[in-house]
């Protein structure tokens, strides 16, 4: 099974428990954090990579918990014909997702490294790193 992107929602009452350990616990799911934003009696939001044979169980023990889930409807991509290729994207792209290919010097963008961190698109001078939901 390939892992799923999802979004979880915390409200303020439930985001200082332990949920996402009991996850992984109780329902032996592997998961990735892409993005996340939890803090005490805070809203918190977490993106992430989830996978395993017990996966719906655990979506359902994340529901009875109050944590909304949605799925990643987000992703980055390229647009290639405004990209010059300038690089500026692969100095700052944490997971080398973006990188110049030699001796070519062309920008590459692989999407399944992405982490949607989202740094490229604040660095990009022709804006052709684009969010599409």
């Amino acid at each position: 099974m390939s892992p799923k992107k999802i979004v979880l929602r915390f409200s303020a009452n439930i985001s200082d428990k332990p949920i996402i350990y009991n996850l992984v616990k109780d329902y032996n799911l592997i998961f990735n954090i892409i993005k996340a934003h939890v803090n005490p009696q805070k809203e918190g939001t977490m993106v992430l990579e989830l996978y395993g044979e017990k996966y719906e169980e655990g979506l359902e023990y994340l529901e009875g918990q109050g944590v909304k889930i949605q799925p990643l409807t987000e992703e980055v991509t390229r647009n290639e014909n405004r990209c010059t290729s300038c690089g500026a994207c692969t100095a700052i792209c944490p997971t080398g997702a973006l990188h110049l290919e030699r001796p070519s010097m062309e920008v590459r963008f692989d999407s399944d490294s992405c982490v949607l961190c989202q740094l490229c698109l604040k660095v990009c001078p022709v804006r052709a790193m684009e969010v599409r939901f």
